[in-house]
């Protein structure tokens, strides 16, 4: 009796957690839909450039020797973004995520699916006018990372924080020619992904300009999916 009670509970265990991965090319809203579903369904979110980050802060192993490939203006190769990104997923294998900017080639799907099987995969489809639009139109204050937007969060004073009145910059990433040269890479790069993930049947895709628009029907997908009642 207690051995049937244990295996029902780690199946039930296991039909809870529930993995997913988020894509969509920079500026497609990814961080502001990641953030709605980690506060609405509870998932982990992890993503690859924290990760990146923090292993380059901490000055460990893999850290090291992405800094040298970022240092040297390479790209850091695909098995050691895999290793950084599966280690972290071994240290979590009992928990529901979701996985922002990973994978990004064929190569590091297949090697995700080698340590777990993904349950879907949201893909932002929004024009790429959009896109450059709401990126050319991004301006940064540097010290506090905040982030505003001339058509619709604009500073109060053009140029100008709003808190310490210092002045504000544009990214390089986010000038007219960079963001065309970026979004062309990433559909070259990612448009495999996206065909291997819809040939295994898991991925979602959400077409549309507006974030507000999009998030509710993929909120009702995962309710759907995870059988949540709202």
């Amino acid at each position: 009796m207690v051995v049937t009670t244990l295996t029902q509970h780690w199946k039930m265990l296991l039909q809870r957690i529930f993995r997913a991965v988020i894509m969509g090319p920079p500026g497609s809203g990814k961080g502001t839909v990641s953030g709605r579903i980690v506060k609405s369904f509870g998932l982990m979110h992890l993503s690859s450039g924290d990760l990146l980050r923090a292993n380059i802060k901490d000055k460990t192993e893999l850290g090291l020797l992405m800094k040298s490939c970022i240092d040297q203006g390479q790209l850091v190769p695909d098995d050691v973004i895999s290793r950084l990104i599966l280690t972290e997923m071994r240290n979590i294998d009992q928990s529901s995520w979701l996985l922002d900017g990973f994978p990004r080639t064929v190569s590091q799907a297949e090697s995700l699916d080698n340590v777990c099987s993904v349950n879907t995969v949201i893909n932002l489809d929004v024009p790429y006018q959009t896109i450059k639009q709401r990126l050319t139109s991004r301006w940064l204050h540097l010290p506090s990372g905040r982030v505003y937007n001339i058509d619709f969060n604009p500073p109060k004073i053009a140029g100008l924080d709003d808190v310490t009145g210092e002045p504000l910059i544009q990214r390089d990433d986010d000038t007219p020619e960079t963001v065309t040269r970026r979004l062309k890479a990433y559909e070259n790069q990612t448009r495999p992904v996206l065909e291997y993930y819809r040939s295994k049947g898991v991925l979602e895709t959400f077409s549309g300009t507006e974030t507000n628009k999009i998030w509710p029907h993929i909120q009702a997908l995962l309710s759907k999916k995870l059988s949540l009642q709202n």
